[in-house]
């Protein structure tokens, strides 16, 4: 079941963006911010933890997570170091996902040249 529900939730979530996409003047970096900021809104009021236990996998692959994981960690961090902890908490849980992404574009940018 956890399996349906993954593939149900991550396939809402790009149903939303494909609508958006379609009928609105929206590019799709407008979608992906806007997607991030509703993760974190959804984190803030404890409502994504709900969507992670329903879905599992699912709930953590959409781009919504990754605002989820942006405010859980500045939150967690706060908790423990105040305001300091505010700032650096944001990278903690991300900082793996960010370095990744810029090495293996790196590496990618080396193989393959654009069309143009």
């Amino acid at each position: 079941m956890i399996y349906l529900n993954a593939f149900l939730f991550c396939g809402f979530i790009c149903l939303i963006g494909q609508i958006i996409l379609d009928n609105t003047k929206l590019t799709a970096g407008h979608i992906t911010t806007m997607f991030v900021v509703i993760g974190a809104l959804l984190d803030s009021m404890s409502i994504y933890d709900r969507f992670i236990l329903w879905a599992g996998g699912g709930a953590m692959v959409p781009i919504t997570s990754f605002g989820h994981l942006l405010s859980h960690a500045a939150m967690a961090s706060y908790n423990d170091n105040g305001m300091i902890g505010l700032l650096s908490g944001l990278f903690d849980l991300t900082a793996t996902g960010i370095t990744s992404a810029i090495i293996i574009s790196f590496f990618m940018s080396l193989i393959f040249k654009p069309n143009n």
